[in-house]
């Protein structure tokens, strides 16, 4: 079982920058995929950042040059930096884990956080 914990939701004008951190503790797989999701109300959730162990990322279309995904294994702490804020980003975001990477489409993430919301103005 992982425990996740997130941290750094706000809220912020459009144009700002927020970094969102997710602490990671109990049975952590040394291989493993850390990610971030987000719901906006009446949608479904989304795949905005992953990260692998190893350091690979993936990204939706819808935030790639703006977000940034990184990670400190030895901390098993996940974040992301959100720059160039825009309305339509304000959403819950979580944070997930998954024991093995199979794609933004197939991996299994088994272990969520307790979300933290984002709110960004116009």
């Amino acid at each position: 079982q992982v425990q996740l914990v997130e941290s750094g939701g706000g809220l912020v004008q459009a144009g700002g920058s927020l970094r969102l951190s997710c602490a990671a503790s109990g049975s952590i797989f040394s291989l493993n995929a850390m990610g971030w999701f987000r719901q906006a109300p009446g949608k479904h959730r989304e795949l905005v950042a992953a990260i692998t162990s190893g350091g690979s990322t993936n990204y939706a279309d819808s935030v790639k040059g703006r977000f940034t995904i990184s990670r400190d294994n030895a901390k098993n702490t996940v974040y992301l930096q959100m720059n160039s804020l825009k309305p339509e980003d304000t959403a819950v975001y979580y944070c997930a884990y998954a024991t093995v990477w199979a794609g933004p489409r197939l991996t299994d993430f088994g272990s969520w956080g307790q979300g933290t919301q984002v709110t960004v103005s116009s």
